[in-house]
């Protein structure tokens, strides 16, 4: 394991209710364990709901794993929370996301 991923889990040790420091450790995770990194997303939907940034990465990693009916839905929950937030930026990201996603699927 590499020493990134060593300190990522030291910061989710030391403080675990903090949603970055899962999300930095699932991101970082994305390279050499999907399967980790899905527990670690899960987690924070059920954690930490309204933590955004989750729902890009997530859905992202569905349609890698052919979840393809978990990525639908995570990329709608997404896009919901950004628009009762008002995340433009991440409004647009999502709905990007999901679109390509739709797109792959008629194809």
């Amino acid at each position: 394991m590499n020493n990134r991923l060593e300190v990522l889990k030291q910061f989710v040790t030391e403080e675990p209710e903090d949603p970055f420091n899962h999300y930095g450790l699932a991101t970082e995770l994305l390279k050499f364990n999907k399967i980790e990194s899905r527990e670690i997303f899960e987690y924070l939907l059920k954690t930490h709901a309204d933590y955004l940034p989750t729902y890009y990465h997530l859905g992202a990693l569905y349609v890698e794993l052919g979840e393809y009916s978990l990525a639908k839905k995570t990329y709608i929950e997404g896009i919901a929370l950004a628009q009762k937030i008002g995340n433009e930026k991440t409004l647009k990201e999502l709905k990007g996301a999901y679109q390509m996603f739709l797109d792959e699927m008629e194809d």
